[in-house]
């Protein structure tokens, strides 16, 4: 009888064992320390729990290496070319834009006299001078990006891609405004020969 007894005594020493053992890593993986936001931290110098973001930290898909994209730079010049190709979408995208963004002071065809201008606004120069038609692209990206003058920086409110399309669209509008009967092509001029 003895034997049985120490049988079951000492498997019921081993569930107890095994029930504090198992209780033990339980608690260590479950009750660790933690702070809530904007919490004091003794552990810092600084007593902030928040730590600051590690120098050079870059949000995923924020990189922003492509300089000609989101400075309007090839090799330290603004840039004269566009950073992707210019489609019909494109610019049918940046005539959209632009006539949200810009057309308040610029006015539908870019010549500067906008709603806001005939409310007293001062007026920005007109895209069709000779000056603005030979503005590099790289350069009219900056300045819509962080203004210029009295104009507002858009870089919070127009993505770049956007902001390319815009000036993909001025382009348009100043083409518009100073083509000549030999621009259009030979089979669309009788078109714009008749008489209303």
């Amino acid at each position: 009888m003895s034997i049985k007894w120490s049988a079951d005594k000492a498997a019921a020493a081993g569930l107890v064992f095994l029930w504090l053992g198992l209780n033990a890593c339980r608690q260590q993986m479950a009750d660790q320390p933690r702070y809530e936001p904007l919490q004091k931290s003794e552990f810092f110098d600084d007593q902030r729990a928040a730590r600051p973001l590690v120098e050079g930290t870059v949000a995923r898909g924020q990189l922003r290496d492509d300089d000609h994209l989101f400075e309007g730079v090839v090799d330290g010049k603004p840039a004269d070319t566009f950073p992707f190709p210019i489609d019909k979408q494109v610019v049918l995208r940046g005539q959209e834009r632009f006539n949200i963004f810009c057309a308040p002071c610029h006015d539908r065809v870019g010549t500067g006299h906008g709603m806001i201008v005939r409310r007293g606004f001062r007026a920005p120069p007109s895209f069709h001078i000779d000056r603005l038609r030979q503005t590099e692209a790289g350069r009219i990206f900056q300045h819509i990006t962080k203004g210029v003058g009295v104009m507002p920086d858009y870089a919070q409110q127009i993505p770049a891609e956007d902001r390319w399309a815009i000036i993909a669209y001025i382009r348009a509008l100043q083409f518009s405004q100073n083509a000549r009967l030999s621009d259009v092509p030979e089979g669309e001029r009788p078109a714009l020969e008749r008489k209303p």
